[in-house]
């Protein structure tokens, strides 16, 4: 049984947590917040290490632009149980995901429904995007790891499985923004991971980097591909070559000069999040 928890409402939103049950009876934590007779519903998948409350200002934006919106801790971060940035199997992420895409088509039928992932949430949501091909109406992908990247290319052979539980610092802090408040809230804030697990390292930047790449060109989804030029966690080439390769036909390619990995936490976020409002107003 799914609990909910209401919030308090605002500017027409209304606002609920829920506890949502997986597959393999682990609780997912996700917020919504609804706006009345919505345009569109986004799906909001986070990254590595932090949780999806990093994404209050652009839920925000989305409200304001008569969007609904859905996000979730996933398993083993923010308040979603399961041991801390550790994952058995990748696949584990895409079925969470997609639980919480039909919750959302469920309480919307027949409204146009987005993902938005970013980082290891965009990689989630690309092959999210190839196995569930008929689930959305299109997809917007920040920062994708959606290669091999170029700091596991030398352990791919690596057996990760045999130090699953291994920590892994994490080393992202000045290189996931420009803006010294946005770095000194992601250091005080008790749910941003400390460090992640050789397994989730292993699952996802190696098995699932390899997946992504043998299966992109099945990929068919209008898409925005967005990443900074300057982003030192996930390389600009990771989105050229999704976007070079990808079967999609309605697909657009932004890299912007300078910004670095968290593009909606850059000071230029505002260039960012009208450049998704105007593709998601075009794909209504």
């Amino acid at each position: 049984m799914n609990s909910y928890k209401p919030m308090e409402d605002s500017m027409d939103v209304k606002s609920d947590e829920i506890m949502l049950k997986a597959n393999d009876g682990l609780q997912l934590m996700v917020s919504k917040s609804a706006v009345k007779k919505p345009e569109a519903v986004i799906v909001i998948v986070h990254g590595i290490c932090e949780h999806s409350g990093r994404y209050t200002h652009v839920v925000s934006r989305f409200n304001s632009w008569g969007y609904s919106v859905y996000r979730y801790d996933l398993r083993g971060h923010g308040r979603s149980q399961g041991d801390r940035a550790y994952v058995e199997d990748y696949q584990l992420f895409i079925d969470d995901t997609d639980l919480v895409v039909d919750m959302a088509k469920k309480e919307n039928a027949g409204i146009p429904l987005f993902l938005v992932g970013h980082s290891m949430g965009g990689l989630i949501s690309a092959i999210y995007g190839i196995q569930h091909p008929d689930n959305l109406t299109g997809q917007v992908l920040s920062g994708p790891p959606v290669m091999i990247l170029p700091a596991v290319q030398g352990i791919l052979s690596l057996d990760y499985k045999a130090k699953a539980r291994t920590p892994i610092p994490n080393s992202l802090t000045n290189a996931i923004s420009r803006n010294k408040d946005v770095i000194d809230a992601y250091n005080s804030d008790p749910l941003v991971l400390k460090e992640f697990s050789m397994m989730l390292m292993g699952e996802m930047f190696i098995r699932a980097g390899q997946w992504i790449v043998a299966n992109r060109k099945k990929y068919n989804y209008p898409c925005l591909i967005l990443h900074g030029g300057a982003d030192q966690i996930s390389p600009p080439e990771a989105s050229r070559a999704f976007y070079e390769n990808i079967a999609s036909k309605d697909k657009e390619l932004k890299i912007y000069e300078g910004l670095y990995h968290e593009i909606l936490n850059e000071p230029e976020k505002e260039t960012v999040l009208e450049d998704i409002h105007r593709w998601l107003e075009a794909h209504l």
